[in-house]
């Protein structure tokens, strides 16, 4: 089963399950806002994408940080402030079991989907 991970106003997210529907790809929606991320998985997906792909620096949550907070991001840090405020995970994040993408692009949904 495919999930997909992020938040209900996002037009990303909109893009991405609106392209999945489109495509019959079934998927389970996990919302952030509404049932938070564990540490561990954050910790996975940071191992396998790098957390440097999942911490979402275009939006406005990250965006509105003091500089202090912005300034010489390691992971740890990074990973904090997505545990914290998890619209700072860009989105979305589809799990496909095997392997996780950050981020929509249909060309990559389309080649990660077709086999």
């Amino acid at each position: 089963m495919v999930t997909i991970y992020g938040i209900v106003n996002c037009d990303t997210m909109r893009k991405a399950r609106a392209w999945l529907d489109t495509h019959g790809v079934g998927y389970a929606f996990h919302d952030y806002k509404k049932q938070g991320i564990d540490g561990a998985r954050l910790e996975a997906w940071a191992d396998e994408l790098g957390w440097e792909v999942l911490l979402n620096r275009s939006g406005t949550t990250f965006r509105a940080l003091p500089d202090t907070d912005k300034k010489d991001l390691t992971r740890e840090r990074a990973m904090a402030l997505m545990l914290a405020q998890p619209s700072m995970i860009r989105r979305p994040v589809l799990d496909l079991g095997t392997r996780r993408l950050a981020g929509f692009k249909p060309e990559t949904y389309e080649a990660a989907l077709a086999s």
